[in-house]
C-alpha cells in the first residue's frame, strides 16, 4: 500500500521499506515541499505517523541499521557494539546466526567471501562439526573488518572511477572508489563472490579477468557510458596488455565484446604497492590522523651510501614546493575545482592526477623546478653509490621509474656529460676490436661466463674479483677473490654462488686461464654434464659478455674506492646492484627486471613491504624471457654489423683537455683502480692538426707535447660546481693545501716520505712530502698507518 500512495517519488526523493519512509533532498528548498509532500498524502490516506518516532531536517538519520548523511553511509555503533562483544561460536546454529548478521553488514566488507569461507563450510551439511584456528582466525578477522568498516560515499557521475581487483584460488573481490576533496580514494562498493563451478578450474589470468568482468557485470549502473575512462588496478600484470591482444579463445572473445561498453584502462600495480584506496581502513574520524612512520632497514646497512637523500624527505619537499613553480598554477587549479570542470579541460589534463598531495603525469611524480630539487634527484640517480655513476640512458631509465619533469632528458645528458668524477674515470675512446657475440641462450643461467678482474691492490686476503654473468639476462655475481684461487675453491664459488640458486647451467665460457682451464674443472664439468668453452689465446673479445662488463665494474670502483685504493671489497655489494639495477642495452631492461620480473628500490624508503606470489609472476616473467631473447638476437645483429668510428678532435689555445692517463707513472697501487684521465689542463700551443702543447704541473717530469688521440674534450655543467684546483688556505700565517690522503711511502736518506694526494687536485699533482710537512694531516697519516699495520698482520697470517 505505501508503494502505491508514493508510487512517482519512490528513488526520486522517498524510499520506503515497509512503514519506514525516508526522505531525502539535495538542498533544504526542496526538502522542504518534499516533506510537505510525503505528509499531505498521509493525511490524505488518512495514514497517521507518531510524532516521537519522526525526526526532520536532519543531516545524519539512522535507516534500518545504517547510518546516511552527506559524506556517505556507514555502520551504526550499535551493530558496530554487538559484533564486538559477539562471543565465539560453538554450535553450527551460533555460526548460522553470525553469518546471518555478517551478511547484512558485507557491503562494508571487502573480500568478505574469501574471509567467510572458513564458517561458511563449517555450517554445511556434509561437514563435521569442529571449530580449529583457521574458523576461529575467520571469525575474528571479520569481526576486526566489521569493527573498522569504513564509510561507503556517495557516487558522483562527474567523477572518474577507479576499480580495484584482486581474485585467490576460491574468490574474487572488488572496490570502487572515487577520489574525494580530501585528495583521497574513498570506497563507494565493495564486490566479494566465491567462484562456482568451472570457475574454480580458471588458470590466475583468466580468474582475475574474471574478478574484472563481474565488477563491471555487477555495477553497470555506475560504469556504463562514463565519460572520463575507468581505472582499473590490478595486480596481474598481463591484464594490463590484455585489451592490445590479437588473439583470443572463445570464453575471451565473449568477454572482450562485454568490456567493449566500458570505457576503462587497466594498470599494473603489484602486491602492496599497490595504491590501495586510502579509506579502506578508515572510517571518517581517522581521516585526519596521520600515517604512522614506516620501518626502515638499519642505518648500519647504508652506512657508505652518504650521498642519498632519503626519497620520502624529497617526496615531502615536492609537495610544500608546488605551490611555488608558476608553470604549475593552471593545473593545481584544475584540481582545486575538478568537480565542476567542464568535460574539455578534463580532457586537456587527463595525464595528470593528484594522489597524497604529489602531482603525477602519467604515473610519475611531476618535480617542480623550484629549491634544486631537481638537480638533488639528479645527485641521487646518478652521483650516488646506488647509482653508480651510470651513463647517459642508464641514468634517464632510473629517475624516470618514478619522476618526470619538463626536459628531464636534456637535464640528464647536461648532468651526466658535465660530472667531473664521469669525466676523470671514463675510459678514454679508442679503436676497439669488435666483441664476439656469442650463441643466444633460451633461458637465465642456460649460459653462463665467468673472468676475473686481477691486478687490483690487496684489500684484506683479496686481490681480483670473480665476474659471473648470466648469459641470457646480463645478470651479474661479483665475488672478491684472491689471485691464487685454486680450481677446487672455484668450484665451491660456483656451489654456493650459482648452483644452489639458478640450477646448472648447459654451457660455460671463460678464458684460458689456468683456474678455469684446470683439469680437476674439466672433470667436474664433464661429470655434471656442463660444456665448457674457452676464448681464443690474446683475444678476450672472444667472449664479449664479460669484456664489456669488466670496465663497468672498474669504472664504479673508481669512483667511490678510497685513495690509497685498499678498501674496493667494501664496494663490491653495491657495484654489484647498481650494475644489475642498471637498464642493459642489450636487453632494453634492467637485468634484475629481466630476472625476477620486478624492479628493487633504489633508496631505503622505497623498499617494497612484499614480493607478488611466484604464481602470479610466472606469466609476466615467460612473456619478459621471449622479449629479452628478441632484444638479444637484435643486439647480436648490432654488434656483427657495426663499425668503429674515429671522430678528428681539435682545441683552441686556453681551452681545457683531459689527458689520457696510460702512459704516466702515477705511483699508484693499481691502474685498474686509478683515474683514466689526468687534469683537465690548459692547452697553450697548437703544435699541428695531431699535436698540442698542454700546460703541466711540475710534479709531472714528462714532455709537454701531445698526439691529439690522448686528449680528450672538457664538458662543464654550470649546476654542478668543480673543486678543480682550489686555492691554499692561510694557517698561522702561512699558505697550506688540503691533504685528501696518503697513497705511498718510502724511505730517503734515512727519513720517511710519504705520497700525499692534494683536494681537488689529480693524482698527476701528487707530492712526495716529509713528515715535517704533514703536522695538520694528522688523521691522515694515523689512517695510512693502520692500513700499514693491517696489511703486515695479513702477510703474517699467510706464513
Amino acid at each position: 500500500m505505501m508503494n502505491e500512495v508514493f508510487q512517482d517519488l519512490l528513488d526520486v526523493s522517498v524510499i520506503i521499506y515497509l512503514d519506514d519512509i525516508l526522505i531525502f533532498s539535495r538542498n533544504p528548498e526542496d526538502h522542504e515541499s518534499h516533506v510537505k509532500e510525503v505528509l499531505q498524502r498521509l493525511m490524505d490516506m488518512q495514514l497517521f505517523c507518531k510524532g516521537s518516532k519522526c525526526e526532520f531536517h536532519q543531516s545524519t538519520v539512522e535507516y534500518l541499521g545504517i547510518v546516511v548523511s552527506d559524506k556517505g553511509f556507514s555502520l551504526d555503533k550499535l551493530k558496530i557494539q554487538a559484533v564486538q562483544e559477539w562471543p565465539t561460536p560453538t554450535s553450527v546454529k551460533q555460526v548460522q546466526s553470525f553469518l546471518g548478521f555478517a551478511n547484512f553488514v558485507r557491503r562494508f566488507v571487502a573480500n568478505f567471501s574469501q574471509i567467510a569461507r572458513p564458517l561458511h563450510n563449517l555450517v554445511k551439511k556434509e561437514v563435521k562439526w569442529q571449530w580449529t584456528d583457521k574458523e576461529e582466525n575467520a571469525f575474528r578477522e571479520l569481526q576486526r573488518a566489521i569493527i573498522n568498516a569504513p564509510v561507503i560515499v556517495h557516487t558522483d557521475p562527474n567523477k572518474p572511477y577507479f576499480l580495484e581487483t584482486d581474485a585467490s584460488g576460491a574468490a574474487l573481490g572488488s572496490v570502487l572508489s572515487q577520489r574525494q576533496e580530501d585528495g583521497r580514494l574513498h570506497p563507494i562498493r565493495y564486490l566479494s563472490e566465491s567462484f562456482k563451478g568451472a570457475e574454480q578450474n580458471y588458470d590466475t589470468h583468466d580468474k582475475e579477468l574474471l574478478a574484472i568482468i563481474q565488477s563491471f557485470e555487477h555495477w553497470r549502473i555506475y560504469l556504463e557510458g562514463t565519460i572520463l575512462p575507468i581505472t582499473v588496478y590490478t595486480d596481474h600484470c598481463n591484464l594490463e596488455y590484455w585489451k592490445e591482444s590479437r588473439t583470443f579463445n572463445r570464453r575471451h572473445a565473449r568477454w572482450h565484446l562485454l568490456l567493449a561498453g566500458f570505457h576503462f584502462q587497466i594498470m599494473y600495480r603489484p602486491g602492496k604497492q599497490s595504491t590501495k584506496p586510502d579509506a579502506l581502513s578508515r572510517r571518517a574520524d581517522h581521516l585526519d590522523i596521520p600515517p604512522t612512520d614506516q620501518s626502515m632497514l638499519p642505518e648500519s646497512i647504508f652506512a657508505n651510501v652518504a650521498l642519498i637523500l632519503p626519497e620520502k624527505e624529497v617526496q615531502s619537499r615536492i609537495e610544500k614546493a608546488l605551490d611555488q613553480d608558476e608553470s604549475l598554477i593552471e593545473i593545481l587549479e584544475y584540481f582545486r575545482h575538478e568537480s565542476t570542470a567542464p568535460p574539455s579541460v578534463k580532457r586537456g589534463f587527463k595525464d595528470y592526477e593528484m594522489e597524497a598531495g604529489l602531482l603525477f603525469y602519467q604515473g610519475r611524480i611531476l618535480v617542480p623546478d623550484v629549491n634544486k630539487l631537481r638537480e638533488e634527484l639528479l645527485r641521487i640517480f646518478h652521483d650516488s653509490p646506488m647509482a653508480g655513476h651510470p651513463g647517459r640512458q642508464q641514468t634517464l631509465e632510473l629517475l624516470s621509474r618514478a619522476y618526470y619533469w619538463p626536459g628531464i632528458r636534456a637535464d640528464i645528458y647536461l648532468h651526466v656529460d658535465g660530472c667531473e668524477t664521469c669525466q676523470r674515470i671514463r675510459l678514454p675512446k679508442a679503436k676497439i676490436i669488435p666483441t664476439q657475440p656469442l650463441e643466444i641462450p633460451s633461458r637465465p643461467w642456460q649460459h653462463v661466463s665467468y673472468d676475473m678482474i686481477t691486478n687490483l691492490p690487496r684489500d684484506g686476503q683479496y686481490d681480483c674479483i670473480l665476474v659471473i654473468i648470466n648469459s641470457f639476462t646480463k645478470f651479474v655475481v661479483l665475488v672478491p677473490v684472491s689471485k691464487k684461487l685454486k680450481a677446487p675453491e672455484l668450484a665451491e664459488i660456483f656451489l654456493n654462488r650459482i648452483w644452489k640458486q639458478y640450477g646448472l647451467p648447459e654451457k660455460t665460457v671463460s678464458d684460458r686461464g689456468t683456474v678455469f682451464n684446470n683439469k680437476f674443472l674439466r672433470a667436474l664439468y664433464k661429470r655434471l654434464g656442463i660444456d665448457p668453452h674457452f676464448s681464443s689465446a690474446y683475444h678476450p673479445q672472444s667472449n664479449g659478455q664479460t669484456e664489456r662488463v669488466n670496465p663497468t665494474i672498474e669504472h664504479f670502483l673508481r669512483a667511490y674506492a678510497s685513495i690509497n685504493q685498499t678498501d674496493w671489497v667494501k664496494w663490491l655489494p653495491m657495484t654489484e646492484f647498481a650494475y644489475n639495477n642498471a637498464m642493459h642495452s642489450a636487453t632494453g631492461r634492467s637485468p634484475f627486471m629481466a630476472l625476477y620480473g620486478w624492479q628493487p628500490a633504489l633508496t631505503p624508503s622505497n623498499v617494497a613491504t612484499n614480493v607478488p606470489e611466484a604464481n602470479k609472476l610466472a606469466n609476466t616473467i615467460q612473456k619478459q624471457w621471449e622479449e629479452v631473447a628478441a632484444a638479444l638476437r637484435q643486439s647480436k645483429a648490432r654488434l656483427t654489423q657495426g663499425r668503429d668510428t674515429e671522430v678528428p678532435l681539435s682545441f683552441e689555445v686556453g681551452e681545457e683537455a683531459w689527458l689520457d692517463a696510460k702512459n704516466i707513472n702515477l705511483k699508484t697501487k693499481s691502474d685498474k683502480l686509478t683515474e683514466r684521465r689526468l687534469g683537465p689542463f690548459k692547452v697553450t700551443e697548437k703544435i699541428s692538426d695531431r699535436a698540442y702543447r698542454l700546460e703541466l704541473p711540475k710534479t709531472m717530469r714528462v714532455h709537454d707535447v701531445f698526439y691529439v688521440g690522448l686528449l680528450s674534450k672538457v664538458k662543464r655543467n654550470e649546476l654542478q660546481a668543480w673543486e678543480n684546483r682550489p686555492p691554499p688556505i692561510t694557517v698561522d700565517g702561512e699558505e697550506e693545501y688540503e691533504v685528501e690522503g696518503i697513497m705511498d711511502s718510502q724511505e730517503a736518506k734515512g727519513k720517511w716520505e710519504y705520497l700525499v694526494k692534494w683536494k681537488g687536485y689529480g693524482p698527476e699533482e701528487s707530492t712526495w712530502e716529509p713528515k715535517a710537512n704533514l703536522k695538520n694531516a694528522a688523521k691522515h697519516l694515523k689512517k695510512y698507518k693502520e692500513i700499514l699495520r693491517k696489511k703486515s698482520l695479513n702477510a703474517a697470517k699467510g706464513l
